[in-house]
């Protein structure tokens, strides 16, 4: 039931489904039956997080603990967060509609650097003090994960502990201790000390960082007998991990409204700028059986009419003919739309588009990253331009007349002439459409949408060193790109640079950002990648009041010998490679993927044998 301080506010408001609970396939529990209580915070919109299939499983994770009850809180936008501040209403989780100041573990997941100060406006929305010295007893744990959290260091001032990696068996350990703790009246300082002692587990207030006089890090030091490195979490039996055999079935439509089944987690591919594809090695599969079993539970007990396959490189799972042959089975029947994203160009074939035409009937998005071959080998792609063509054609072929490109701008090493490329790949494209005597004809004729994004240089990967292009230098290349069009079936578009370099600026900064964010929060910086609500000038001058500038963190290169604020985070990958990989791609060398040859990244290590058999 809404209580009614909040059921007179929902006319007044759009998108009033956000804010009242109550969907098909929520937890409810009774607060007295349970010792703890853990508010799971996704720090943007509730369509936003929704849609996130982490919050899904760790909602079912911890709501399968007999002592925990987990609730949902999302940031309500501008509309709704007005109305809350006329008439007090604090910050509230969806099912039991109590404020956040009421949970014992208040936790984020960090899917978005651009969200950081979400976080800050979510937690004083809710009543709860922004900053960890100010929460001084173990209620109003802060606790975050997700992939950001590889590089914490600009939240330390605000979160009391890190979990790395993956989460489903770190959490319960960590609900665990804070139960034990809360019920033999711990101190924070004792519980912190005693978390840091669970594996992937990260406490900030443990470690002393010293600074250079030219401003890079001197040294981390651990105290109370902290690890010197935390290692990340990972599952390592994905068949036998929980997995929800139900969503919550949102009432209105969220970012992706459909049904997923995770096929594996990590990639065998090594893009050097892909900071995921390093983050969740080594790649551990699903097996067939198990997946169809999931995705037919999914769609009975929620009514979904798409389920989607989810992975950072479908086609690269190793059982998908025959996942595909039985599942599709069912979808079909059952006139269920079967979504496959994230195909790789250079194993499309016939077969899969025949399997794909089946269900999907809107263009295929591929992702070149780069418009020559030199790049794309700095890059480590493994892509050439004879697979880009030969995969365009089979979609050609089999009815298709629009193609979404990918490409980044800034990538280590960019010329003109490689930004040139982009147009010029992308009109080799339209003049394979028109080569073709059994096209599909009709109005129109073809259409290559080519997004180019500006490259952003992330934590544990080989381009964690290098420098990101200046503002002016993307505007540049973007500009060379518009000239170097000759036709209207290419359609350029493009991100807003400055966040680009606002991104990059968090995502390598160290914890001095805290200041930053605290100062821009409190000039009204929140919902920073929402277009319409980012304030670039307001960050420059939040930067310039805490003696720090952006192309510090942004626009400089590292030495191999630096101090990195994440340098005693060990995600698994050696810095050894990591090094190799950058000199190699210095040398537009290539390295073959994980199943052809193994790049001894160490990634191994974690699962205690060979990625592969």
């Amino acid at each position: 039931m809404v209580p009614q301080t909040i059921e007179q506010l929902l006319p007044l408001i759009q998108k009033p489904a956000r804010y009242v609970g109550g969907e098909l396939g929520c937890i409810y529990k009774e607060k007295d039956q349970v010792t703890v209580r853990f508010a799971f915070c996704f720090p943007d919109t509730y369509e936003v997080g929704m849609s996130h299939l982490g919050m899904k499983i760790l909602y079912q994770v911890l709501n399968d603990m007999p002592n925990c009850w987990c609730e949902r809180v999302f940031a309500p936008w501008l509309d709704f967060e007005k109305q809350m501040k006329q008439h007090n209403i604090p910050l509230y989780a969806l099912e039991s509609f109590d404020p956040l100041s009421d949970f014992d573990i208040i936790g984020f997941t960090l899917q978005y650097e651009l969200s950081y100060t979400n976080i800050l406006n979510m937690l004083d929305l809710g009543g709860v003090p922004v900053k960890a010295s100010e929460r001084k007893g173990l209620h109003n744990l802060v606790v975050a994960g997700g992939p950001c959290a590889c590089n914490p260091e600009p939240l330390a001032d605000f979160v009391d502990l890190f979990m790395l990696g993956e989460g489903e068996e770190v959490i319960q350990e960590l609900v665990n201790l804070y139960d034990e703790a809360k019920q033999q009246g711990w101190s924070k300082e004792a519980f912190l000390q005693k978390a840091a002692q669970i594996g992937g587990i990260y406490v900030p207030s443990l470690y002393e960082v010293d600074y250079n006089q030219d401003g890079t890090i001197a040294s981390i030091t651990p105290t109370h007998g902290a690890p010197e490195k935390v290692t990340k979490r990972i599952i390592k039996d994905m068949d036998n991990v929980t997995y929800p055999d139900t969503f919550i079935v949102p009432f209105i439509q969220t970012v992706h409204d459909r049904g997923m089944i995770e096929l594996m987690r990590g990639c065998i591919r090594g893009c050097r700028f892909c900071q995921a594809g390093f983050l969740y090695r080594p790649l551990r599969e699903k097996s067939a059986d198990v997946l169809c079993a999931q995705g037919k539970a999914l769609c009975e007990n929620t009514g979904f009419e798409e389920v989607s396959l989810s992975s950072l490189s479908t086609s690269d799972y190793s059982q998908l003919p025959q996942l595909l042959d039985t599942f599709m089975d069912y979808t079909e029947k059952n006139k269920i739309n079967l979504s496959l994203p994230s195909l790789r160009i250079d194993n499309f074939s016939d077969e899969l588009l025949e399997k794909i035409a089946k269900v999907r009937k809107s263009g295929l998005t591929f992702a070149p990253e780069a418009g020559t071959q030199r790049l794309r080998d700095v890059i480590n792609k493994n892509v050439t331009e004879e697979e880009v063509m030969s995969t365009c054609r089979i979609a050609f072929e089999g009815g298709y007349t629009s193609v979404k490109l990918y490409f980044m701008l800034g990538l280590p090493t960019e010329t003109m002439d490689d930004v040139a490329g982009i147009v010029q790949l992308g009109q080799k494209v339209v003049d394979l459409y028109y080569s073709l005597p059994n096209r599909k004809k009709g109005k129109g004729g073809v259409s290559v949408s080519i997004s180019a994004s500006t490259f952003v240089p992330k934590p544990f990967t080989p381009f964690q060193w290098e420098p990101q292009d200046t503002p002016e230098m993307v505007a540049e290349k973007q500009k060379h790109m518009v000239a170097s069009t000759t036709t209207k079936k290419i359609r350029l578009s493009w991100h807003e640079v400055h966040t680009s370099q606002l991104e990059a600026v968090l995502a390598r900064g160290d914890r001095r950002l805290g200041e930053v964010l605290y100062r821009a929060w409190k000039k009204g910086c929140y919902f920073d990648s929402w277009e319409e609500n980012f304030f670039f000038d307001r960050w420059q001058e939040a930067m310039e009041e805490s003696g720090l500038t952006m192309e510090f963190y942004a626009n400089r290169r590292r030495d191999f010998s630096e101090v990195l604020p994440w340098s005693h985070l060990d995600y698994g990958i050696s810095e050894s490679f990591l090094k190799r990989e950058n000199e190699k791609a210095k040398q537009a060398k290539v390295t073959p993927n994980c199943r052809l040859q193994c790049s001894g990244c160490s990634a191994n290590k974690l699962i205690g044998g060979p990625c592969f058999e």
